[in-house]
């Protein structure tokens, strides 16, 4: 299945019935009057946030969704009945946008959210809605109310505890491949992740979601390279993991250039909680990995996230994830950290970490 993330879509609620004029035509009944009864309510737009989707795949076959207009209404004082809906199934973490997209309509984030875009129009009033004392035959009846017409966005942004940053062949699909049970394509070359991937991490008796984006190479914001569209998927993370290859150029201008397209990409990115690790540490030599140590340390202190007072900064990690070096000991402060983030969001329910 392809994985697609953002798709433009055009929705119609139902109008709404006309309401009917009709009077009592029955034998040996000798007063009549009228009867018309109201017309039926459209259908609404619906969008349902629902296990089992991972991508917007779907909308890209189908791009128009019109809900079912209301029944008319009918003599005997029968009012029409309701249009049905159109539904949109969603998978977890979708934004809703308006054609302008930027003002957000919604985002469904929990399985079986449920919100209504667009509202079926109102059914008018059949002709014995309009009797009164000095009317008693009225030959009016109002027509269905119009529905409602738009072109909207859905936006995938995928729901993860931690996110994988760096740039192209840092060893962040290496990584997930060996903690968790996915199975991204790793490959000697860069740009081998063209799609954001998630995996499970279990590590003490616990489990959190890590996710992991194409990587970033400088002037992503300029759309150089795959863009930084991706970073979207990462927004909803308590912390990223930011791994830096050892065996590569300057370590220090790596970090720097990964961090500079965090800060362009804005939606407080660069403000995230972020843990930053040497990959590929078992493929240098000692001297090299002390220099490369060093530099990386120089620019962490230069160019890393503000720390609040009476915050310590956190350890620089050194891994390796063919050979499991130090993947323990990054995957037990990545759960710390999840852990303080959601004490921090709700004291009152957040569960506390045990090694």
């Amino acid at each position: 299945m392809k994985f697609l993330d953002q798709a433009r879509i055009y929705i119609r609620s139902g109008d709404g019935g006309a309401g009917a004029v009709s009077f009592r035509r029955e034998k040996f009944i000798e007063f009549g009057g009228p009867d018309g009864g109201d017309g039926g309510r459209g259908g609404d737009v619906v969008a349902i946030c629902v296990d089992g989707l991972n991508t917007l795949i779907d909308y890209r076959y189908q791009q128009h969704f019109k809900a079912k207009t209301g029944m008319h209404g009918m003599g005997r004082n029968r009012a029409g009945g309701r249009g049905d809906d159109s539904t949109l199934k969603v998978p977890v973490g979708t934004q809703i946008y308006e054609e302008d997209g930027e003002t957000l309509i919604a985002d469904l984030t929990e399985i079986g959210q449920r919100v209504v875009i667009a509202r079926g129009g109102n059914g008018g009033f059949g002709n014995a809605h309009f009797a009164t004392s000095t009317n008693r035959a009225p030959r009016r009846a109002n027509p269905g109310q119009t529905g409602i017409e738009a072109t909207i966005w859905l936006r995938l942004k995928l729901i993860a505890d931690a996110g994988l940053v760096g740039l192209p062949n840092a060893g962040k699909s290496t990584f997930l491949a060996s903690v968790t049970a996915a199975k991204p394509k790793i490959a000697d070359y860069p740009f081998t992740t063209l799609h954001p991937g998630l995996g499970v991490v279990h590590v003490d008796g616990r489990e959190f979601v890590l996710a992991d984006i194409p990587g970033l190479i400088e002037g992503a914001h300029e759309g150089l390279g795959l863009g930084d569209r991706f970073l979207g998927h990462i927004e909803r993370c308590r912390v990223l993991l930011h791994l830096v290859d050892a065996s590569g150029g300057h370590a220090g201008q790596a970090y720097k250039t990964v961090r500079q397209e965090l800060v362009a990409y804005g939606n407080g990115l660069d403000e995230k909680p972020e843990i930053v690790a040497l990959s590929k540490v078992d493929s240098v030599d000692p001297d090299v990995l002390k220099t490369q140590t060093e530099r990386l340390k120089r620019a962490i202190k230069s160019w890393g996230p503000a720390l609040e007072d009476g915050e310590k900064p956190r350890p620089m990690l050194k891994i390796s994830a063919p050979t499991r070096t130090g993947v323990t000991e990054a995957l037990r402060e990545l759960a710390r950290t999840i852990d303080q983030a959601r004490l921090a969001e709700s004291p009152e329910t957040a569960e506390a970490w045990h090694p």
